[in-house]
């Protein structure tokens, strides 16, 4: 991303573009305006995030991981942005909250969320049965007609077994897209979209949703459904080890923090540290956040503290960007950048390889005997560990 000139500069510091935007117009496009006019501090790196996403991650060689976190299909990111996404074949997998695939059901539904104000009398709200996610606003009766719904759904025989995560959203997809359907409407839901395209989709935390809740409560009647999260932590690192030794190589697209964040990238130390695979971390990372790093939580965690856990590859660092801003703002921008640039690939559709990619990845374990027998010493181990971060920087400034 420099620009040297033919004459060398007095330091390779001063080889980046120089900075002279053309006045602003209303003519240009978002590509152009994020190309031409962000030049510096978080809109510096919206425009590298663009960048990195349409030339580097959408190649053909790269499975794309995604996690999401916070209250975003309720604001209407699912069908802005994470619909187009996955009809351009330009998200493999996904990690998101219960929460996100609740209220995407909304949608399927034809069932209304308003726009409203966080400035408002949370007592006269409640009084008229009106519930608040910060400036959304809905109606009690969209939960409730949300919850019947789902309740019929999770009692039918298909449900009556445990399963993981990915299938709970896969067959919940196509219930969503035949309402969708009933209804006479399209593109409104994201888990029908993943479905469709047979995109996985895992949540780190079942039990923490409205869905997990009904699984719960129709286990009080005796019913069976439940979620198998040992399998979800089988499933997720079984398509990394796909992408990192037969596909090529392997991203991370991260919006937001949380358990998502960590259950995307604790693919890697599973991999390595525990099942024994010598493989290097992901090797492409971005992440729009709004947290700090010097707080100590996750969700703040820089790509170069993600290098001393294996998580990201210690060579991919000027491959890494991370935007501190609001996921709201900047999905769209993103969104909007590949649409125009035309950025797709074909559809990887994983969902139906997990079985597959599970024996896989069972036999290579198996292949290793010194680490089923517990053979390997902890030096051996820890050598191991080391030669994945001696390249580790020294500071956080050689990340974008």
């Amino acid at each position: 991303m420099t620009d040297c000139p033919k004459s060398k500069p007095r330091s390779g510091h001063l080889c980046g573009k120089t900075i002279a935007p053309e006045p602003i117009t209303g003519r240009l496009s978002v590509s152009e305006l994020i190309d031409r006019c962000f030049t510096a501090y978080n809109a510096a790196r919206v425009r590298e995030i663009c960048e990195l996403y349409a030339k580097k991650i959408a190649r053909p060689d790269v499975v794309i991981g995604m996690s999401f976190a916070g209250a975003l299909t309720p604001a209407g990111i699912g069908m802005s942005c994470l619909i187009p996404l996955i009809e351009r074949g330009l998200v493999d997998w996904i990690v998101t909250t219960g929460a996100n695939c609740y209220h995407d059901l909304h949608f399927a539904l034809g069932l209304d969320l308003h726009r409203g104000t966080p400035f408002v009398d949370d007592n006269k709200l409640f009084d008229d049965e009106v519930v608040r996610i910060y400036d959304i606003f809905m109606d009690f009766r969209t939960l409730l007609q949300t919850d019947i719904w789902l309740t019929k759904i999770l009692a039918r025989d298909e449900f009556e077994k445990t399963m993981p995560s990915s299938e709970m959203h896969y067959r919940l997809g196509v219930h969503a897209a035949g309402k969708q359907k009933e209804l006479g409407i399209e593109n409104k839901s994201f888990l029908a979209a993943a479905t469709e395209y047979e995109v996985p989709v895992y949540t780190s935390s079942p039990g923490d949703s409205t869905i997990g809740l009904n699984v719960a409560a129709l286990n009080v009647v005796k019913k069976t459904g439940n979620f198998d999260v040992i399998r979800d932590v089988n499933e997720t690192s079984a398509i990394v080890l796909h992408a990192k030794t037969e596909v090529g190589k392997s991203a991370a697209t991260i919006w937001g923090g949380g358990s998502p964040k960590n259950f995307l990238l604790q693919t890697e130390p599973q991999l390595q540290e525990i099942l024994g695979f010598q493989i290097k971390g992901h090797d492409y990372f971005f992440q729009v956040t709004d947290a700090r790093p010097d707080t100590g939580g996750l969700s703040g965690a820089t790509p170069s503290e993600a290098v001393s856990w294996g998580k990201v590859d210690p060579d991919m660092i000027p491959d890494t960007v991370v935007c501190y801003a609001d996921t709201t703002i900047i999905m769209p921008l993103v969104v909007a950048y590949l649409v125009e640039n035309d950025i797709r690939r074909e559809p990887r559709r994983l969902y139906g390889m997990r079985d597959e990619l599970l024996e896989i990845q069972a036999r290579k374990f198996r292949e290793r005997e010194d680490i089923i027998r517990g053979t390997r010493s902890l030096s051996e181990t820890v050598d191991f560990l080391r030669s994945h971060i001696k390249d580790k920087p020294d500071n956080e400034g050689e990340q974008k």
